[in-house]
């Protein structure tokens, strides 16, 4: 569980608010201690943050306490040198520009003659909806929780942040008061959650999702039925998007229950995560090692798990086609590395589709896979969490396709049928090469999609944030899936806490 700690220097600095059992003075947070391996997360509000001021030393006994701390001492360090402001302003929305071109012709000429506005953000947010993009940015960059930035427009170099500083609840006006109080609230519900509610779980876990995701890894059903076999284990699991990056060490865990990519925040969610010390599936290594798929057939293949013949192609080669039909044979599977739920992934049954395929594939990508093609009517999906197979699943072809999903116009996407199965129904050979698959990534939460044609079996690749949705996944085990998962959780915030 984690506790949330308001630091100001006086206790009428926080006059305008309501009252919050989290908030100490500067004076109280010294003497504070907190019960071993629990989980502190502060917010200094102190109105100075000048080297070695109180709000400098808030931060800083804080990070030597083990506490999260926002600012960070490294935040407030880098305030103070102007030449880290580097914000590409021109590169965001043409109505931030817009609105401080606007803002700066309303305004007097500043004392050096030229033009500039000023503005506040908290934790975050902007008081003007022009400036919201410019605000998310800083404070990604710079977490504090009040900001006060001027932008200065130069002679042929456009709009550029001139100063940024930590400000504080005092500096504010009573509307700026009312938008702090919002901006914190969503920040850290918690702050305002009743104390009985929030102390009958031992441990918070985070579950990232993406309500506007079109396939996601669970469904609503699925996604309760996590938050219900959380609280039977003592586990308050708390739905986080995106917006709440920052939020994260409030959490003694993180569930990622979104689509996972490199380039993407749902990997800067499992390094940030993994960094504050919190228990995380997906953790970034099997993020990294599952959603490439040129890493994964090299794994695979260099120790020896049994797979389809597979060739990396480079987009320089210019005989990467009659060298896929010389080793591999026609038809043929050529797909691009980080695709999901069969998207970037084409199958060509002469050179002349294998030409477009490559052709087509290769603006996405600079290295292509190719595979040989093994029809089978199913591929089989084991889920491993832990070392352990959990789930099987038969995902059937999209009828008179040869995929599983097949993307139509319109985002249209139809999917085959499946059958659930007990593991102990799948050939013990299926079960072993997902096995010894998902040892090679790590020991999180994987599914292993499989093909077995007779005795041969071939690891397609090894999904990092498998699908589990309700009536699918979890027909044979129901409620108990999702317990088990939640177990994992359990045994290792546990084993993080002792």
């Amino acid at each position: 569980m984690s506790r949330l700690l308001l630091v100001v220097d006086h206790a009428r600095d926080w006059a305008p608010y309501y009252p919050s059992e989290d908030l100490l003075t500067f004076d109280q947070y010294l003497q504070f201690s907190a019960p071993a391996h629990s989980r502190v997360r502060v917010i200094n509000l102190c109105q100075s943050a000048r080297y070695l001021s109180q709000g400098y030393y808030c931060s800083l006994l804080a990070e030597a306490r083990g506490h999260h701390v926002v600012p960070s001492v490294m935040t407030l360090n880098d305030l103070g040198r102007k030449g880290l402001f580097s914000l590409q302003l021109d590169e965001l929305d043409p109505s931030v520009i817009q609105w401080l071109d606007q803002a700066a012709r309303e305004g007097e000429p500043d004392s050096k003659g030229g033009r500039s506005v000023h503005m506040r953000t908290f934790f975050g947010q902007a008081e003007v909806p022009e400036l919201k993009p410019v605000a998310r940015a800083l404070f990604e960059r710079f977490p504090c929780p009040i900001l006060e930035v001027a932008f200065r427009h130069r002679k042929g170099k456009g709009w550029q942040i001139d100063a940024m500083k930590p400000g504080a609840p005092a500096d504010l006006t009573e509307a700026q008061q009312d938008a702090f109080a919002a901006a914190l609230d969503r920040f850290s519900s918690i702050v305002w959650r009743k104390p009985r509610t929030r102390r009958r779980y031992r441990f918070d876990l985070a579950m990232l999702v993406n309500p506007e995701e079109d396939m996601p890894p669970s469904d609503e059903v699925a996604l309760s039925r996590f938050e219900k076999a959380g609280r039977k284990l003592g586990i308050n699991v708390e739905r986080i998007t995106r917006r709440d990056y920052m939020r994260l060490p409030e959490y003694d865990g993180l569930f990622i229950r979104e689509t996972t990519a490199i380039d993407h925040h749902t990997y800067r969610f499992a390094r940030k995560a993994e960094a504050e010390g919190l228990v995380v599936i997906d953790d970034p290594v099997s993020i990294l090692r599952c959603t490439n798929k040129v890493f994964l057939a090299d794994l695979l293949k260099t120790n020896k798990v049994p797979t389809p013949r597979t060739l990396i192609l480079s987009k320089d080669q210019k005989d990467g086609a009659s060298r896929v039909i010389e080793q591999l044979g026609l038809p043929v599977v050529v797909k691009i590395p980080d695709g999901a739920f069969s998207k970037g992934v084409l199958k060509a049954r002469d050179e002349k589709e294998l030409k477009e395929a490559l052709k087509t594939l290769f603006r996405q990508s600079a290295l292509v896979l190719a595979q040989e093609y093994l029809y089978t009517d199913y591929d089989w999906r084991i889920g491993v969490l832990g070392g352990r197979a959990i789930y099987a699943c038969k995902y059937y072809m999209v009828k008179g396709h040869w995929q599983i999903y097949q993307h139509g116009e319109a985002k249209q996407v139809d999917s085959g049928d499946f059958d659930t199965l007990p593991t102990y129904e799948v050939p013990r050979n299926v079960v072993q090469a997902a096995l010894n698959a998902t040892r090679l990534i790590g020991n999180g939460l994987y599914g292993v999609d499989i093909k077995q044609s007779g005795n041969r079996v071939a690891v397609i690749e090894v999904n990092d944030n498998p699908s589990i949705d309700s009536g699918v996944e979890d027909r044979f085990l129901g409620g108990e899936l999702y317990t088990l998962v939640m177990q994992e959780f359990l045994s290792r915030m546990e084993a993080k806490r002792r």
